[in-house]
């Protein structure tokens, strides 16, 4: 990794934008010395922290990723019982684009039910219910990136 002391090598940011394509991920992080890059998907965050002891908190340099097509509502407040993402990746709520959806809201769903599926590394994982009780909310759309631990299903 080619760092001076305030500037960014640019061919790494490029390098991890080929891998996040190539792997179909959401985003990539990585440190190294005192440095911290994430790539993710409609944007690039460029965080740099310089770590030394006994010394003042370095400035924050960060490009906001940009709200694209795909980008969910803004939901203001969301319950911390909600049903999160196991990992990072892309968010579908039928098995295949012609089939309904597992869930809708308003239906009752048990414990171990698909909810969902999250395509990481183009593997599917389904998301299950941890919880019996009714679908209240759904705060994703199929198709769309998530985060680990971004909210995806109310239950209740």
């Amino acid at each position: 990794m080619s760092v001076s002391k305030n500037k960014l090598d640019t061919a790494l940011i490029r390098e991890l934008a080929a891998i996040l394509r190539e792997g179909d991920l959401g985003e990539i992080e990585i440190e190294h010395d005192g440095l911290k890059v994430r790539v993710a998907r409609g944007g690039t965050q460029i965080v740099h922290a310089s770590v030394a002891p006994a010394a003042a908190a370095s400035p924050v340099a960060a490009l906001p990723a940009p709200a694209g097509p795909g980008a969910g509502p803004v939901v203001a407040a969301v319950p911390d019982n909600a049903v999160k993402s196991p990992m990072v990746g892309t968010v579908y709520l039928s098995p295949d684009p012609q089939s309904k959806p597992y869930i809708n809201v308003g239906d009752k769903v048990k414990k171990g039910d698909t909810l969902m599926l999250v395509e990481a590394m183009k593997t599917f994982n389904p998301v299950e219910a941890d919880r019996a009780g009714i679908v209240k909310a759904i705060y994703v759309q199929s198709s769309q990136p998530v985060e680990y631990g971004e909210p995806l299903v109310l239950i209740e």
